[in-house]
């Protein structure tokens, strides 16, 4: 019986898989909120669903069983093959932005959609994930290279090179809101890299200097332009460029302390706000949750943003720990845009609530960046020599 007992103590035992799982119960708890939430907003619209209360709402669905299925293949791939494979997935982003340019639907006055039959892609999206692994291979391959000691101009220079080619090409399309995203992304990458402080200060003035001179060169469409006029005054135009802050405002004052109720928003129901299932997917919340519901929405994307960096802190490795906080500074700022659309103290520009918003593109970048996070946890939590062992059968070791 006690040499029965002492083989058991010594075979290696089987223990549960080491994903945050605080982490993904953050994401499933907002791919489910937002799929309510776009049901609300599209139930009661004919022009959009044809007559089909729930349409939306199965295309979401369907988004988000597709989106799964690319994180648990991100999150099961061996951390070399993951890092192998970042040119590629950088150099097919460059090939998508092309092609938009070439071929692309404009839709809202930005060519930035690639149809395929009855479904569309917004390379832009994935173009957010590319610079940042692209910039933390950039990074790993210096540090593990030593090619420098340091991160110095050579570095900071080829980051801003890897970003610059996707960038431009957005900005050709022209999307506004994804070159925001991308910059503040880029920024923040260059930030935990390492390098001198003074290459963020010439980045900002470099930043400031670019969006007047694109104004000034009539780089930026008329409606942009429009846009930013009536953020800085929302009474300028208020039938026109001001419409969308001005009803977005009105739909999350309506909500009060807890809302109106779910599918009993006024403002949604009438169908005021533009693009609510998508842009302005928050004024929903606001209307129907109320400031309540609306906190819990932006708790759960601050959980999200708080795990990616304590991954990025814990990771062991270059490529993991910048990987993980340039994902971080992309979530970030891309919430904090939409929602701070939605309030009127930010720009009104056409970027999606991560997890939330309706829409294929931007679910699937998003649930690639969480399998990439899961993977970098994995490999930084992982007992076993190599680093990494398959999520499904995690061995102790003792």
């Amino acid at each position: 019986m006690s040499s029965r007992t002492s083989s058991r103590s010594t075979r290696p035992a089987l223990r549960a898989p080491g994903l945050d799982w605080i982490l993904m119960l953050a994401v499933l708890a907002l791919v489910t909120l937002g799929s309510l939430l776009v049901w609300s907003a599209t139930s009661h619209r004919t022009d959009l669903n044809f007559g089909q209360p729930t349409a939306y709402l199965e295309k979401q669905v369907v988004n988000i069983a597709i989106g799964l299925v690319l994180l648990v293949i991100v999150l099961a791939t061996d951390h070399r093959w993951v890092r192998i494979a970042a040119p590629l997935v950088y150099l097919a982003s460059i090939v998508g932005l092309v092609l938009v340019l070439t071929m692309g639907s404009t839709i809202n006055g930005s060519r930035s959609w690639l149809q395929f039959g009855g479904a569309s892609v917004q390379p832009s999206e994935f173009a957010k994930l590319a610079v940042v692994i692209g910039m933390a291979l950039l990074l790993a391959e210096r540090s593990e290279g030593r090619w420098r000691s340091r991160v110095g101009t050579v570095e900071v220079v080829g980051m801003l090179l890897i970003a610059g080619i996707p960038a431009a090409l957005i900005m050709l399309q022209p999307d506004l809101g994804t070159m925001l995203v991308l910059s503040a992304t880029v920024f923040g990458v260059i930030a935990v890299s390492g390098a001198p402080r003074r290459w963020l200060l010439l980045l900002a003035g470099s930043a400031v200097t670019a969006g007047v001179a694109a104004v000034a060169a009539g780089l930026l469409k008329q409606y942009q332009v429009d846009r930013f006029l009536a953020f800085t005054n929302p009474d300028l135009d208020p039938r026109g460029a001001g419409y969308n802050v001005e009803q977005a405002r009105i739909a999350v004052g309506n909500g009060g302390l807890f809302g109106q109720g779910l599918f009993n928003g006024s403002q949604t129901r009438s169908g005021f706000v533009p693009e609510q299932h998508t842009d302005f997917i928050f004024t929903v919340a606001g209307e129907e949750l109320g400031l309540v519901g609306s906190a819990i929405l932006i708790g759960l994307l601050g959980i999200v943003i708080w795990r990616a960096l304590a991954i990025a802190a814990a990771s062991d490795d270059v490529f993991g720990r910048v990987a993980a906080a340039g994902i971080a500074c992309w979530f970030g700022f891309q919430a904090f845009q939409n929602v701070g659309m939605c309030l009127g103290i930010m720009p009104v520009t056409g970027v999606p609530l991560p997890f939330v918003s309706y829409g294929g593109s931007s679910m699937f970048a998003g649930m690639l960046a969480i399998g990439l996070l899961q993977n970098i946890h994995l490999r930084s939590t992982a007992s076993v020599p190599t680093r990494y062992v398959m999520p499904t059968r995690v061995l102790a070791g003792r």
